[in-house]
């Protein structure tokens, strides 16, 4: 399979890429595109991260809205709740 690049800025980009990391052209590409495709990788996560907390919003600050019990969540509290207080 062949590229051809037309463009004489990117072909002078690949050619200082492959010298720099001493490695042929084909190599230079390879890496230049997989180290693209990670980092494109790791923006889809971050939005979709991003879709989902603004879709859990609503449910979150209903739960918010709920009234919270006074009672004290402590290592008594625990106890009693599996009867080993007493």
């Amino acid at each position: 399979m062949v590229i051809h690049v037309k463009d004489e800025e990117t072909d002078a980009m690949v050619r200082q890429l492959a010298h720099k990391r001493g490695i042929g052209i084909t190599a230079a590409i390879r890496e230049a595109v997989g180290e693209a495709l990670v980092a494109e990788e790791a923006r889809s996560r971050i939005k979709a991260r991003g879709r989902l907390a603004e879709r859990v919003k609503p449910l979150l600050d209903r739960l918010d809205r709920l009234p919270r019990a006074q009672t004290a969540t402590d290592k008594a509290f625990y106890d009693d709740l599996w009867d080993e207080g007493t």
